[in-house]
């Protein structure tokens, strides 16, 4: 009988249902920052547009885009905070949850957009950051970081990612729109179980999971 009892015990000495209950699912929230404040939308030619992205950048949160209910409850569940160094992605971790921000850096910035020096035609800037963006998945990188070299980036900073995960079994990642994809597809190409897409608008968020070794 006594044997018989000891099989039911795992090695922690804790009942073999309960030591396996010990072995949580990590996770890795990915969510986009909060609605920054966006510089003017006026047409503008590609060779002024280079200066739009650059204001964009140094765009802050705006004050009336506040987190949602669902991405405060789970910010104040997660064990640690991760945010890019642009201020649209730290105003919101700080929004979310300033206590619990690990850590701040320019290897979670959102990819970059190609530049050109062309005079003309002068159009609206979201159309140019489409434009731009497609050209720049199609291969044209002309100043900036080509999308092969920011998926080795993405790369590092998902391995980050796990390995706060795994110290601190959930980490939310407060990330930028086209970056937090490239992200994700690392997550899932890992062994990650999410979505394909963590969102696109503001506040959005997905959940990826791996279970604990």
């Amino acid at each position: 009988m006594q044997k018989s009892a000891q099989l039911g015990q795992a090695k922690s000495g804790l009942p073999f249902n309960s030591a396996l209950c010990l072995k949580k699912n990590m996770e890795i929230i990915l969510i986009r920052h909060g609605k920054p404040v966006i510089p003017p939308l006026k047409k503008i030619s590609p060779f002024i547009f280079k200066e739009w992205v650059n204001s964009y950048n140094a765009s802050g949160l705006c004050s009336t885009s506040l987190p949602t209910e669902e991405a405060l409850n789970i910010a104040g569940k997660c064990g640690a905070i991760v945010c890019s160094d642009l201020p649209r992605s730290l105003e919101s971790a700080k929004a979310l949850n300033e206590n619990k921000i690990t850590l701040k850096s320019a290897l979670f910035n959102e990819a970059d957009l190609p530049i050109s020096n062309w005079r003309y035609p002068s159009l609206s800037p979201k159309i140019w950051a489409i434009f731009f963006r497609m050209l720049w998945f199609f291969g044209y990188s002309k100043n900036t970081e080509s999308f092969k070299e920011t998926k080795i980036r993405a790369t590092e900073a998902a391995n980050i990612l796990k390995e706060l995960a795994k110290t601190n079994r959930s980490v939310l990642f407060v990330g930028h729109g086209v970056y937090n994809r490239i992200v994700a597809n690392e997550l899932n190409a890992t062994g990650w179980l999410g979505p394909k897409s963590p969102g696109s608008k503001h506040w959005s968020y997905g959940v990826y999971k791996r279970k604990s070794t």
